[in-house]
């Protein structure tokens, strides 16, 4: 039997309208004065959209040591989430080793964290991830971004952070002196405590250092972050598409060791003309006028069994994996590769020479791509797991 929604106890009623969005709730306000009353209490219908979206993500309750409203940590999260997965450094290449050329934001308890994502060349496919920029709220509901030069919570510096349109930001060093900072005049008596957020971001990250100590101390490293270079600001864009779908199975991050045996990431996008692009993170900055890896003309998989001369190229050649792993792939499909884009080939970067090879797709749905001008087979596997998660992450504490 059908019940009227009036009906219904709260806590259901509360369940389904959290599924609603901000302007459908508005609207469902005005159909009368009880539920005007429930859409504004704010511990009940705003707790119960944030948490809808966003409870199995991060502690709703923690953000701004839960001393700002729902309705506004609604507002802030909405403004985040767009920020989670990959984004690549743009604009020029990198100037210092703390722009990394790929970050990788997440949600944490109260917070969210860009962890830098870089190689980490020991022989495994392991990256290692290291935090960069932190994004949180202040107990009085104030946005807080802080800039982690070293990566261990000993440097940071705030920053605002600007979204250009939704797949574009900047990072920009903020200079002005706010709550948590002192001014670094020799004669204040008085030096502000860190804001809580740091505290909060401390805390979550098991730093050892504590965010208090002495007011000499914290008078010092005012001033040199004072005396530091101001960080000029950073462009990123975010990696769209970093997921492999049925008719584009090499589409997103990878990651693979070429010469030299360094491990490098790579970027694999499907163009408009039916092609694939694969580029080196690194390269992608809009300084360094560099080709792709490799280009294909169409992404037509000729499935297995080969001919026996492509059975031959193949069989014929070194697979690039790291020592301590075998390589034991089933191959499984095999894509032609006649680029005429010009190459960056080791030892021939610039010449405009074409490279034909070959794209080998593996059962195990990872691929290796070689050219016939040599004799190896640069194995690559994802970056990130099919539910978002880094893979092969490098953990400090080993």
């Amino acid at each position: 039997m059908a019940l009227p929604f009036n009906d219904i106890p709260e806590d259901l009623q509360l369940r389904i309208l959290s599924f609603l969005s901000p302007p459908e709730i508005s609207s469902f306000a005005c159909t009368s004065k009880r539920f005007a009353s429930l859409c504004q209490e704010d511990s009940k219908i705003w707790h119960a959209l944030c948490n809808q979206r966003w409870g199995k993500k991060t502690q709703i309750k923690n953000w701004g040591n839960g001393q700002i409203t729902f309705k506004l940590l609604y507002k802030t999260l909405k403004g985040l989430e767009n920020l989670i997965g990959f984004w690549r450094l743009c604009g020029r290449a990198n100037p210092i080793d703390s722009s990394p050329p790929l970050i990788f934001f997440e949600w944490c308890s109260s917070f969210v964290l860009g962890s830098r994502v870089l190689s980490i060349n020991d022989d495994t496919y392991q990256v290692k991830k290291t935090q960069f920029l932190l994004m949180g709220i202040s107990s009085e509901g104030r946005i807080e971004n802080f800039l982690d030069l070293d990566g261990k919570s000993r440097n940071l510096v705030p920053v605002d952070v600007n979204f250009m349109g939704n797949c574009h930001i900047m990072v920009d060093e903020n200079r002005v002196v706010s709550k948590g900072f002192s001014s670094g005049d020799d004669e204040c008596d008085e030096v502000a405590s860190p804001s809580l957020i740091v505290s909060e971001m401390y805390t979550q990250l098991a730093n050892k250092t504590s965010p208090g100590g002495d007011r000499r101390r914290q008078k010092k490293k005012e001033k040199e972050r004072q005396a530091r270079v101001k960080w000029e600001p950073e462009h990123f864009i975010k990696v769209s598409d970093c997921s492999p779908t049925t008719t584009k199975p090499l589409q997103g991050l990878w990651k693979g060791f070429c010469d030299g045996r360094n491990m490098e990431l790579y970027l694999i996008k499907y163009d408009e003309v039916g092609g694939i692009i694969c580029r080196k993170v690194e390269g992608l900055s809009l300084s360094r006028q560099t080709s792709p890896v490799f280009w294909t003309p169409n992404h037509a998989f000729v499935s297995s069994p080969f001919s026996a001369e492509e059975e031959l190229i193949l069989n014929s050649r070194i697979n690039i994996s790291p020592l301590a792993e075998v390589h034991e792939n089933v191959v499984s499909g095999m894509l032609y590769m006649n680029s005429s884009y010009d190459l960056v080939l080791p030892g021939e970067a610039g010449n405009g020479s074409r490279g034909e090879g070959r794209v080998w797709l593996y059962e195990n749905g990872t691929f290796g791509f070689g050219f016939l001008r040599d004799q190896f087979i640069i194995d690559l596997k994802r970056v990130a797991l099919e539910d978002g998660v880094l893979a092969d992450v490098f953990e400090a504490s080993k």
